[in-house]
């Protein structure tokens, strides 16, 4: 316990403070690990009893004066060399390394660097959150900025440097995902048959087979095989570091193309006349396009044109919407964009295209229509208390019948 200065007790007469307190256990070596300071004795104690706990089963030991900014310089340090692999285990990807060092020293080291990792706690996170939002960052922002703080404090957790978490319970900013632009298809192809003849290869691969940025960048002529109607995705391309490895597991995959991006490819195969190992879309045949002139370009010939602009990952969303809306299985969807879990492409990119919206209110017309026709017929309706309602100027029926409705099976049944 620990009393204010200005404590009566300090004189010997009774406290007149709001003492604070702190839980202490002796480790092996007979040195204290001390709590931190609270003004809940309770809290104390029960720190106390879960070091006890942790002590005897080998999760607790003094903390390393190990600050924030040698703990982030270490784990760049680390992930650099390979020996950090992220919680998937795979190696980080070069320009995520690039943008957690940014984060750190930019963002994290002014505020908190000088800390000892088993220091922090819930509130010191919070307010680097605090700050950053009172600097205009967005939510998104925040939550990629506060990304390595959470990989240093969870390998911390993982050594037993840490037993609580700080950055558990956090007051975080919601994101707002507004990239959710789907256009119809006739759309699509008004925006490529825009586009100047040799800017329409990279838009047509985008909408149609729905490739990333950096998956176009490092796409080769081999990988476009017209005999067996497939686009080959083998490799990504970073700024600095040239062709990477896919950026998952299912990064590697096939691409039916249909047959107008099969056409436009071809073209582009011929009126560059590249061949082989050699750049499919890059500006020569060794080295790959600039992304901000392809997208001047495209907006260029857009405004002319009269057409909103959208972006390249937009185009992807489009690619998986289509392949959703015609029909196709779930999982193949999933592997022909590229994700390891088909929950991902449910939920990111299983956007309705607004015909299907048009289509959906058409059929719900003609379910209303029918049953509605069965109800001047003198057909009872059912509602959901299970009571039978009869229309006016109907008797009821002896044998009512009721409206079925035939949802998607399962597996569970109502007992």
């Amino acid at each position: 316990m620990r009393h204010a200065k200005t404590c009566a007790s300090q004189a010997g007469r009774r406290c007149n403070c709001e003492p604070r307190y702190r839980g202490h256990v002796k480790a092996a070596d007979g040195r204290k690990i001390r709590s931190h300071w609270t003004a809940s004795k309770a809290e104390a104690v029960a720190w106390r009893q879960e070091a006890v706990i942790a002590l005897r089963q080998g999760r607790l030991r003094r903390a390393a004066p190990t600050t924030v900014q040698e703990a982030g310089d270490a784990l760049i340090l680390g992930m650099r060399t390979g020996a950090v692999l992220d919680r998937s285990g795979k190696a980080y990807k070069p320009k995520t390394i690039r943008t957690y060092e940014h984060a750190l020293r930019t963002y994290a080291y002014p505020l908190l660097g000088h800390r000892k990792v088993g220091s922090l706690r819930r509130a010191d996170v919070q307010g680097l959150i605090e700050e950053m939002r009172a600097g205009g960052a967005s939510p998104s922002t925040v939550h990629n900025r506060l990304d390595p703080l959470r990989v240093i404090l969870r390998r911390a957790i993982d050594n037993d440097e840490l037993m609580v978490d700080p950055c558990a319970r956090l007051n975080l900013p919601v994101i707002r995902n507004n990239r959710t632009r789907i256009e119809a298809p006739a759309m699509a192809e008004a925006l490529i048959a825009a586009l100047p003849e040799s800017e329409q290869a990279f838009w047509a691969l985008a909408f149609y087979a729905g490739l990333r940025r950096g998956e176009l960048r490092a796409l080769r002529v081999d990988d476009v095989d017209f005999e067996s109607g497939l686009v080959r995705v083998r490799r990504g391309w970073d700024d600095v570091e040239g062709e990477i490895a896919p950026k998952s597991f299912a990064g590697k995959r096939e691409v039916p193309m249909m047959g107008e991006l099969r056409r436009i490819c071809r073209a582009h195969k011929l009126q560059t006349g590249r061949h082989g190992a050699q750049l499919f879309l890059g500006r020569t045949p060794a080295d790959p396009f600039y992304p901000s002139t392809v997208r001047a370009r495209a907006r260029k010939a857009w405004s002319a044109a009269g057409l909103e602009p959208l972006t390249a990952h937009e185009a992807r969303h489009c690619a998986a919407s289509y392949m959703i809306a015609c029909g196709l299985d779930w999982k193949k969807v999933s592997e022909f964009i590229g994700h390891t879990d088909v929950r991902t492409t449910f939920n990111r990119y299983g956007k309705v295209v607004e015909e299907d919206l048009g289509e959906a209110a058409q059929r719900l017309d003609a379910y209303f229509a029918r049953h509605r026709d069965e109800a001047d017929r003198g057909t009872l309706m059912q509602d959901s208390s299970g009571s039978h309602r009869v229309p006016p100027g109907h008797e009821a029926s002896k044998n009512p019948v009721s409206i079925g409705f035939s949802g998607p099976a399962t597996q569970f049944e109502s007992r």
